[in-house]
C-alpha cells in the first residue's frame, strides 16, 4: 500500500530530521544538516534510493505515539506470536549524527525482517560497505561516512544490507546509525539505552516549561515541541518543513523545496515563543534573523540557509519519480530572488515585538532606521511577487502594501518611544507620512467598491487569504465595513468544505500548473479573525476542524485535501503549527497575540476567554 503524508512521525536531533512511516521504513534523512543531501530519499523516490526498514516478518497491526513531552517514537506492532515496540529516535548532537531504534519484545515472539539500503547524493550514490566485526558496518562514499552498530547477523544482498531475527518478552535490542566525515576515525558506539534517557530529558526539560493553555495544553505543547524540531540548533533558524517535494497536488508540479528558514513569519514565531515564555528560543530566532538579514537592505531576501546562507539555487532532481509520481523533485529554492515587500514589515514588526514582550534591545535595531526604513522609502512603490511567491510575474499585492505600511508604521511607533529629548521627531513625522502615503494608496487601489471587499492586487476582482492580514496587522480596525465585506468575500469564494484556500488557482495566474488544497494556516487565521469578530463559536469550530486533520502523532503538513482526506505539501510544517499555537493562545486568552499585533496591548486580562460573554 502506498504511504500517505500523514503515515509519517518526526524524529531529529535539531540540526536534522527524520520521516519514519508507520510500517517501519525510515524514508527521509538528510545528513549532516537539514538542507544537506539524502541518504534516505525513498519517500520521493522507492526503496533503491534509500530507506531503513525493521518490521514484523508476517502479518501485524499497529499503533505509535510519542512518549509524552519528548521526540521519541514508540510504534507497537502486533502479531498472532506477541507484541513488539520499536523505539526511534535520535539523540541531541554530540559532534556526529545518530539514529537510534530499540526493538523492544512485549508479550510472546515477534520476528522481524531488516533492510538498510544506504545510498548518498538523493538516493543516487551506492556506497563501499566494509564489514568491521561481527556487530559493524561502515558504508563510505565521498566525504560521508554512515557506521552501523548491530546486535544481530545481517549480510548483503543486492545492494542491501538485510537480516532477520526474533525478539522475545523482556529483550531489547539496540541499533544505531551514525554519520560522520569520512576522512575521520569511525565513531565509537554509544549505548543506546543511555542515550534514550538523555534524549527524553532533553525534550522534557524543554516541554515541561509550556504552560497550560485552557484545554489545548497537548496541541501546543507537540507543536512547540515540533518547532524545536525543526530549529538549526547552532543557529536558531527555522526551517520551514525538513522536507522537499512533497506536493500541494498529488500527481502535480507545485513541489518546493522547505527546508530553509522564511522572514515572513518571523514575528508571529517571536510571539508565540515568548507568550509561552520560551524566551531563550525566542531571542534565539531573533539573533538568527538579524545576522541573517546584515548587509546592504537591497540584499534582502525572503528565506535563508539555516546559517543564513543566500545561495539558494534551484535545480531537479531527475532520477526521484517524487512523492506518487509527482514530480519534478525539487532542491534549492528560487523564491530566495523574487522582490517581496512583506519582508520589511515582519523584520520592523518583529523588533517592536521583542521591545514589548521584554527581550534586549538588539544592537543593530538602529539600523533599521538608518538604511532599511529609507530604502523601502524607495522601493514601495513598485510591484513584487507578493507572499505566495507567485512566478506569474509581478504585481501590485495589497498585502505587500499592507506590510510596507507595517514596515513605516512599526518604525514611527519606535522612534516615538525613543524620543524623550526630542532627536526623533523629525523621523517619527516622516515615517508617519510614509506610512499614511501607503495606506491611502492601499484604500484606494486595492479595495473595490463593486465587491465591497479589498483585492489580491490592484485592478484584480479576487480575494487572498492573505488579506485578512489587514485587520490581523491593525492597518484597518475589525469592525471597519471594508474589512467585514473582505472577509465575507473570503469566506464565499476562499472557504470550501471547512478549510481555506489561500487563493482559488482557477482565478489567480501564479505560473505554475494545477491546484492545491486548503492551506491550513489560512484556516487558523480565519479563526483568529472570528476571535477578533467575537464569533467565537465559529472561531472555536474552525479550529478544532484543523485540529481533527492532525495525524495520530499530532502532527500537521501544509495543506489538506478535504475530499480526499489526505494531507498535502511538506510534512511537518513550521507556519502550520506555528498558526495553530497562535490560535490556541487567541481562543484562550482575552488578549491573545492576534489582539497584540493588531492594537499594540502589552498588558494581558486575568479574565480568560472562556469566562467572557458572549
Amino acid at each position: 500500500m502506498t504511504s500517505r503524508i500523514e503515515d509519517y512521525a518526526l524524529i531529529g536531533d535539531c540540526e536534522t530530521a527524520a520521516l519514519v512511516c508507520r510500517d517501519g521504513s525510515i524514508d527521509w534523512l538528510c545528513l549532516p544538516r537539514f538542507d544537506s543531501s539524502a541518504v534516505f530519499a525513498a519517500l520521493l523516490g522507492d526503496e533503491e534510493n534509500g530507506r531503513w526498514r525493521i518490521n514484523p516478518s508476517e502479518e501485524y497491526e499497529v499503533s505509535r505515539r510519542y512518549r509524552p513531552g519528548t521526540l521519541v517514537l514508540e510504534t507497537e506492532y502486533r502479531t498472532k506470536t506477541g507484541r513488539a515496540t520499536i523505539i526511534d529516535f535520535m539523540p541531541p548532537r554530540d559532534g556526529v549524527s545518530d539514529i537510534m531504534r530499540i526493538v523492544v519484545g512485549e508479550e510472546g515472539t515477534v520476528e522481524f525482517d531488516f533492510d538498510l539500503v544506504m545510498r548518498f547524493d538523493y538516493g543516487r550514490s551506492v556506497p563501499w560497505v566494509d564489514r568491521i566485526d561481527d556487530h559493524t558496518l561502515t558504508a563510505v562514499a565521498g566525504p560521508n561516512l554512515l557506521v552501523l552498530h548491530t546486535p544481530v547477523d545481517l549480510h548483503g544482498e543486492d545492494m542491501h544490507t538485510k537480516g532477520c531475527f526474533t525478539v522475545s518478552a523482556g529483550e531489547r535490542l539496540g541499533f544505531s546509525l551514525t554519520h560522520n566525515a569520512s576522512h575521520l576515525p569511525p565513531p565509537a558506539p554509544r549505548d543506546a539505552e543511555a542515550c534514550l534517557k538523555d534524549t527524553e530529558a532533553f525534550w522534557i526539560e524543554f516541554s515541561s516549561r509550556c504552560p497550560e493553555i485552557d484545554g489545548f495544553t497537548e496541541d501546543v505543547r507537540r507543536s512547540i515541541i515540533t518547532l524545536k524540531a525543526l530549529t538549526f540548533r547552532p543557529t536558531g533558524g527555522i526551517v520551514a518543513a525538513p522536507t522537499t517535494s512533497l506536493p500541494e497536488e498529488i500527481g502535480g508540479k507545485r513541489n518546493w523545496d522547505y527546508r530553509y528558514c522564511w522572514l515572513r513569519d518571523a514575528t508571529l514565531t517571536l510571539m508565540a515563543f515568548m507568550d509561552l515564555g520560551y524566551y531563550e528560543e525566542a531571542e534565539a530566532w531573533r539573533e538568527w534573523l538579524m545576522r541573517s538579514v546584515a548587509g546592504n537592505p537591497a540584499q534582502m531576501q525572503i528565506m535563508y540557509g539555516v546559517a543564513g546562507e543566500r545561495e539558494l539555487v534551484e535545480w531537479e532532481i531527475p532520477w526521484l519519480k517524487g512523492f506518487r509520481e509527482s514530480a519534478p523533485v525539487r532542491v534549492g529554492n528560487a523564491a530566495a530572488g523574487q522582490h517581496q515587500l512583506d519582508i520589511f514589515g515582519e523584520v520592523a514588526d518583529m523588533l517592536m515585538q521583542a521591545r514589548k514582550g521584554g527581550l534586549a534591545a538588539h544592537p543593530r535595531t538602529g539600523a533599521l532606521g538608518r538604511t532599511v526604513i529609507p530604502y523601502l522609502e524607495q522601493i514601495w512603490r513598485q510591484p513584487d511577487s507578493g507572499i505566495w511567491e507567485v512566478r506569474g510575474g509581478p504585481r501590485h499585492f495589497v498585502h505587500s502594501k499592507v506590510m510596507a505600511w507595517v514596515a513605516f508604521d512599526r518604525a514611527a511607533r519606535m522612534a516615538e518611544d525613543m524620543n524623550d529629548d526630542g532627536n526623533y521627531t523629525e523621523l517619527v513625522e516622516r515615517w508617519r507620512a510614509e506610512a499614511d502615503a501607503v495606506h491611502a494608496e492601499v484604500c484606494e487601489q486595492g479595495f473595490d467598491a463593486g465587491l465591497g471587499s479589498f483585492v489580491q492586487s490592484y485592478g484584480a476582482k479576487v480575494v487572498d487569504a492573505s488579506l485578512l492580514f489587514i485587520p490581523l496587522t491593525g492597518f484597518l480596525p475589525i469592525d471597519d465595513e471594508r474589512v467585514e465585506g473582505t472577509i465575507a468575500l473570503i469566506e464565499k469564494k476562499l472557504l470550501k468544505d471547512g478549510f481555506v484556500l489561500r487563493y482559488d488557482t482557477d482565478e489567480t495566474d501564479d505560473g505554475v500548473e494545477g491546484s492545491e488544497g486548503a492551506f491550513l494556516a489560512c484556516s487558523l487565521w480565519l479563526a483568529d479573525i472570528y476571535i477578533m469578530q467575537e464569533r467565537f463559536d465559529e472561531a472555536r469550530t474552525l479550529f478544532e476542524r484543523v485540529r481533527a486533520v492532525q495525524n495520530d502523532v499530532g502532527l500537521l503538513a501544509e495543506e489538506y485535501d478535504p475530499k480526499e482526506g489526505v494531507m498535502l505539501g511538506n510534512f511537518p510544517q513550521a507556519f502550520s503549527h506555528l498558526a495553530l499555537i497562535v490560535t490556541a493562545l487567541n481562543l484562550s486568552r482575552a488578549v491573545g497575540p492576534a489582539q497584540k499585533r493588531a492594537d499594540g496591548k502589552e498588558e494581558e486580562s486575568e479574565t480568560p476567554l472562556s469566562e467572557m460573554p458572549r
